[in-house]
């Protein structure tokens, strides 16, 4: 599952809102929400803002999950954990030098 999508499930139970519900306010497909809340689709960075506006969350906060996610899909489609956290850890090197 999902960092973000976990945390989409939660966020809608503490709400108590059904799935219909949260589907009609990001005028999605019930079965698509019910898939990215199984981390089975990749939820849609548009889709990021209007969850934080819904569940009244700072997108800062759900965009770093969106993007772990991100992150972890591509890196998980490498097959080759060396290379994929080699490739990991020139990015964080890179992202070092351009935010200094």
């Amino acid at each position: 599952m999902s960092k973000l999508g976990s945390f989409i499930r939660s966020k809608r139970e503490e709400n108590n809102l059904l799935l219909r519900h949260l589907a009609a306010k990001l005028d999605v497909d019930v079965a698509y929400l019910s898939k990215l809340e199984r981390g089975e689709r990749s939820v849609r960075l548009e889709h990021v803002v209007a969850l934080s506006e819904i569940f009244n969350v700072p997108s800062g906060e759900l965009k770093v999950l969106w993007l772990s996610d991100q992150i972890t899909e591509l890196l998980a489609s490498i097959q080759d954990d060396s290379m994929a956290l080699k490739a990991l850890n020139l990015s964080k090197k890179e992202l070092s030098t351009l935010t200094h």
